[in-house]
């Protein structure tokens, strides 16, 4: 499960870039890179990581269900994801 303060990081990315995005947008539009660049680097929305929605882990997100795989694997041996069935593994 990832730190708390991992989980606040990534929120802190994700309502940073939502206030910026139009100022980004227009600085963009207009060409102008100084002004970009004077932008808080947190602002820019390629900075943010995909994390599972239940435990936080950043690594093997699935982002058609929008967990990680450990989580998928789990809920799918638990029947909690229709049409998924176990193969092997």
């Amino acid at each position: 499960m990832a730190k708390e303060s991992m989980k606040a990081r990534e929120i802190k990315r994700e309502r940073m870039a939502k206030k910026y995005a139009a100022k980004r947008a227009q600085l963009k539009a207009e060409g102008d890179y100084v002004g970009l660049s004077r932008l808080p680097r947190n602002s820019n929305p390629i900075r943010q990581h995909n994390r599972c929605k239940l435990t936080g882990r950043p690594k093997g997100y699935m982002r058609q269900f929008g967990i990680s795989r450990i989580t998928f694997r789990e809920m799918a041996s638990s029947g909690l994801i229709p049409g998924v069935k176990k193969a092997s593994w």
